[in-house]
């Protein structure tokens, strides 16, 4: 049985223009002129036709960038919106935990919020009061629930939010990206929450850009693009599929800002020295020798970079620095450093420093290039003039991705999350 069917759904929103300005709604009801007289360029669909099903008792995962359509979705579900055409239809009592204090008075305190959010939510006062004590134990406000919720920091928000949502046995839980503002003891309470909801059949329909735990708690991935589905399906196939999207175009981006800057030989400011070698034509390849700006984490990296020199020189080091966004340098060497000898150059040349792997962590990374004598005078010196990313899965913290295993004696009950 299915619990969510949606149905060629579009989504229609009036971008903003002046002679719309003195449009009333009733005048535009009236004369049913809210969207016929719109142009084409003046609206905005942010569903284009979404169809798809969820059967009782599955988690579906909802993932995309920011304006692709994903919280459009969740409203309609919801029932806080309304599809310009298509239909949504749904099987049982939804609870929705969909904006940051959605539904929250400000003004009055968070136990007689808890009230008016439980009788929203189809409760009755007995029903309240039997949940209350366990809603206000599980949001960890007891300190707090008397205060007015405009008091509040975000996570006390989520907290109580969350709480009351899931303590309405809701036969639908919809959730949004409000988890990300929970703090780190509490999110885990909310995602074995969501595992004892799974348990007990819930339908669970879970928006996120956090797809570690998409890929681990979902039975099924939608990917939207564009206020389309893209793809859908099993959750490992449809979030690689979507990193492989990001990454091309993050890749994209970064090939462009690098060229730029080259182009209009910006950051002259960082760059110093004598001259007499000088470093041109910086670039970064991975281990096939495609030119590319960002890796992933275990990925080899090649930097090369054009030098000349007008005059013979016999006492040249060439020297790298890959420092992090907070300026923090991870690793630096120099040839100097790994025993080469200096003998002669004049003319041109290139210069080439393969990685095998780079193990850097999460980030955005700047890198020093320099040639300069064995004392240390510089010839050229490029500090923070090029950019590369390293992305990844893996959550590690700290400067670099040191290579690693972990083993446990008998009697140790252990295992990766991925693998229960």
């Amino acid at each position: 049985m299915f619990a969510v069917q949606a149905s060629d759904l579009e989504k229609c929103y009036k971008r903003f223009a002046n002679r719309f300005k003195y449009l009333t709604v009733k005048s535009a009801l009236v004369n049913k002129t809210l969207f016929a007289d719109l142009k084409e360029e003046d609206k905005f669909y942010a569903l284009k036709g979404v169809s798809f099903s969820l059967e009782k008792g599955k988690t579906l995962g909802i993932i995309g960038e920011n304006g692709s359509g994903k919280s459009t979705m969740l409203k309609i579900l919801a029932g806080i919106s309304k599809p310009t055409s298509g239909s949504m239809v749904t099987r049982g009592r939804i609870s929705a935990l969909i904006e940051l204090g959605a539904g929250f008075h400000p003004e009055i305190s968070g136990r007689e919020n808890v009230f008016i959010n439980g009788i929203i939510l189809g409760l009755s006062k007995k029903q309240i009061q039997d949940k209350y004590a366990e809603i206000v134990r599980f949001a960890e406000l007891a300190d707090f629930i008397e205060n007015p919720v405009k008091s509040y920091s975000s996570g006390m928000y989520m907290r109580l939010g969350f709480s009351i949502a899931i303590n309405v046995d809701p036969d639908i839980l919809l959730i949004d990206e409000v988890l990300a503002v929970g703090d780190a003891s509490f999110v885990p309470k909310c995602l074995d929450k969501i595992n004892e909801f799974k348990r007990k059949g819930k339908t669970i329909i879970f928006v996120s850009h956090d797809l570690n735990t998409v890929e681990r708690i979902c039975d099924e991935v939608i990917w939207m693009k564009n206020g389309l589905v893209e793809m859908s399906g099993y959750p490992k196939r449809v979030v690689d599929a979507y990193l492989e999207y990001i990454g091309r175009k993050d890749e994209d981006k970064a090939l462009a800002a690098h060229r730029e800057d080259a182009a209009a030989e910006k950051n002259t400011d960082k760059k110093w020295g004598s001259k007499e070698i000088e470093i041109s034509g910086l670039q970064m390849f991975d281990g096939q020798g495609e030119e590319k700006y960002v890796f992933a984490a275990e990925e080899p990296m090649n930097i090369s970079f054009d030098i000349k020199a007008a005059e013979m020189q016999d006492d040249f080091v060439f020297g790298i620095g890959i420092f992090n966004s907070e300026g923090v340098q991870c690793y630096g060497t120099n040839t100097l450093i790994e025993n080469y000898q200096a003998r002669s150059f004049k003319g041109k040349g290139r210069v080439s420093l393969k990685v095998p792997a780079l193990n850097l962590v999460n980030g955005t990374y700047f890198l020093d290039v320099a040639v300069h004598k064995r004392d240390g005078f510089p010839f050229d010196y490029h500090h923070f003039c090029y950019t590369f990313h390293v992305v990844s899965l893996h959550q590690d913290v700290g400067i670099c991705r040191i290579p690693h295993e972990w083993s446990f004696s008998r009697g140790i009950s252990i295992a990766r999350k991925k693998d229960l």
